[in-house]
């Protein structure tokens, strides 16, 4: 008989590690003020490259959602379901990179697969964003406007 983990969630792929949050305001502002921005319909997206030591590898991810987009209520359900939609495509990020996603208020009202599908892009378009070296990046975001 297999021994069962004593927390539930520990095992399950829809869960993420602390690590793979952001979570201080420092790192926000840092990501603002030296990365890049991007939009798509339902958010917008900002990324910046970042050096770490071997203890804390990989990507980062956070989500903000300001008093704008609507009352507590409102906000939270949008940050519920772009956690759940980060956590179904995380994986596509492998390098050391920190991304912002800033939802609309249009993801209150539209299908689950069409955030799923935004946030898929955003993760997909930062993955190959980093992967460029930075003069072929800004001439190709150049290029984008």
């Amino acid at each position: 008989m297999a021994a069962t983990p004593s927390n539930p969630r520990q095992n399950s792929a829809g869960v993420m590690p602390r690590e793979a949050w952001l979570r201080k305001h420092a790192d926000y502002q840092r990501v603002y003020r030296e990365g890049r921005r991007q939009s798509l319909p339902l958010m917008t997206y900002f990324f910046a490259a970042r050096t770490v030591t071997a203890a804390a590898a990989g990507p980062r991810i956070g989500l903000t959602a300001g008093k704008v987009l609507g009352n507590a209520v409102a906000r939270n359900r949008i940050k519920r379901r772009m956690r759940q939609a980060v956590r179904q495509h995380r994986l596509e990020l492998t390098t050391n990179v920190d991304v912002i996603l800033h939802p609309r208020r249009t993801v209150l009202e539209v299908e689950f697969a069409q955030i799923e599908r935004d946030v898929l892009r955003a993760l997909r378009a930062v993955q190959a964003a980093s992967k460029m070296p930075a003069k072929a990046l800004e001439a190709d975001l150049s290029h984008a406007k």
